[in-house]
């Protein structure tokens, strides 16, 4: 029993806990007992909360002995990356500053509707500081590993989150993206991820970065857990100001309605550029077994990614600017002078981006008229080396942290849905966008368990612990 349920899917766990074939506390345990085993190696974890989690599994078992609703994740253990509030801990957002804060009094809205549904906090992830980060390598906590390859990048800046649920330590794990936070880490350590549309999941408690294109969302090993989880976060919420006007929309009942009918093309021109075999073939595989030989550009994405860097760095340095006054020393050097840099950007080129981000949004959504779904790749190649500075493409040396999210920035800077789906090739996985229109995660997530259902796609078991 002690490996068991660290390997069932959340629904599984669930199920087995409401039909009362295992306990919710036998599940954390277990769980718990992976942890303690397997993150010595991955460092997916910064903070363990076992007392809580046994806490919280004590209470979904007491509800279920006396009839009561177990909700749709009962027992089902889940961690959070480390810019959650997360009651009783400080919120640390990956940095040494944020240590001295004092403890959360409330958890993230997030946090309340996992554990409302029945699901068992067990912990806080590790990540890049401040979530200015691609490559899952934090200075103060050391790297998330990756749990196929320790030697890895686990990709960043929910490096944890990609760690602890590609190595089986946790079915869900909850993290951030601004400029492809989840997709990177789902890339590396062959996850499913899901980028819901900007304001679709509540911000509230949680740390920000850019808030005019922060998101959060899940990891999990299958498209099912994936749904599961998006679902039960799902509803507006009036404490964070993007996340109050959109009802509640469940996926899972619509996974299995199958993709016939749904137009799906390959994004061309940019997203076909600056990619190595892994990538390539990755995308080739997805759009072989969807039919999908369609090619569309979407236009002036380069410019899309120029621009999300001058959001990003202008937005982040306002954020921080007190902190860089009186404790420059205590950044990770390049996460501050890349913040530094930001503050120093002139205007002008601010509201020249913030216009160039309307109309590119514009011209994006037109896409969405003749298609349902657009093909791209989560990342340029699988996960380097930690430490590695570099990858070679076409004899050039390219650095290795700004060209990570070169293929997910242009979609994130306008808010658009994304499923990221883990292609197991050998000997790393690498993962593929599924894009859809604004507000139809329903289709990513169909076009995805589609993909699933033909062991297209699939998160490999851990190699590497």
């Amino acid at each position: 029993m002690s490996e068991t349920p660290a390997f069932m899917s959340a629904a599984e766990i669930a199920q087995a806990v409401s039909s009362r074939k295992i306990s919710a506390l036998a599940a954390t345990e277990a769980v718990l007992a992976r942890i303690a085993a397997h993150d010595k190696v991955l460092n997916a974890f910064t903070d363990v909360t076992a007392d809580r989690a046994r806490a919280k599994a004590k209470a979904v078992d007491a509800a279920i002995a006396t009839g009561q609703p177990a909700g749709p994740l009962a027992g089902v253990p889940f961690a959070v990356k480390n810019l959650f509030d997360v009651q009783g801990l400080a919120t640390r957002a990956g940095s040494k500053i944020n240590r001295d804060l004092p403890p959360s009094q409330r958890d993230a809205t997030l946090i309340e509707r996992m554990e409302a549904a029945g699901a068992v906090l067990v912990g806080a992830l590790n990540m890049g500081e401040y979530a200015y980060d691609f490559t899952g390598e934090n200075a103060h906590d050391g790297p998330s590993r990756n749990p196929h390859d320790p030697t890895r990048m686990a990709g960043g800046s929910s490096g944890g989150s990609g760690s602890a649920v590609g190595g089986a330590l946790v079915p869900i794990a909850l993290g951030s993206d601004t400029n492809g936070s989840i997709r990177v880490p789902s890339s590396f350590c062959g996850t499913f991820g899901l980028k819901p549309t900007y304001g679709r999941l509540s911000r509230a408690r949680s740390f920000p970065f850019v808030a005019s294109f922060d998101h959060l969302g899940p990891f999990a090993r299958s498209v099912k857990d994936l749904a599961l989880g998006y679902d039960v976060m799902q509803g507006p919420d009036a404490e964070d100001p993007a996340c109050v006007a959109r009802a509640v929309e469940p996926t899972v009942p619509l996974l299995s309605e199958g993709i016939s009918g749904l137009r799906v093309a390959i994004a061309g021109g940019y997203f076909q550029e600056n990619l190595l075999p892994e990538a390539v073939e990755a995308v080739a595989r997805v759009a072989k077994a969807l039919g999908a030989t369609q090619t569309v550009e979407l236009p002036e994405a380069a410019r899309a990614r120029a621009a999300a860097f001058i959001m990003t760095t202008t937005e982040g340095a306002a954020l921080h600017l007190d902190r860089l006054r009186k404790r420059p020393r205590d950044f990770d050097p390049p996460v501050r002078d890349r913040l530094i840099a930001g503050a120093m950007i002139p205007a002008v080129y601010v509201d020249k981006a913030q216009k160039f981000r309307r109309w590119y949004r514009a011209k994006v959504l037109e896409l969405f008229q003749s298609v349902d779904v657009i093909l791209a790749p989560a990342t340029p190649c699988v996960a380097p080396k930690i430490g590695q500075a570099t990858f070679t493409l076409d004899g050039v040396d390219l650095p290795v942290r700004p060209n990570i999210g070169i293929h997910t920035q242009p979609i994130s800077f306008i808010g658009l849905p994304v499923a990221a789906v883990p292609v197991p090739l050998e000997p790393m996985p690498i993962a593929v966008q599924i894009i859809a229109a604004p507000w139809r995660e329903d289709i990513a997530l169909r076009v995805a368990y589609a993909l699933e259902q033909m062991g297209v796609v699939a998160a490999p078991a851990p190699r590497g612990i």
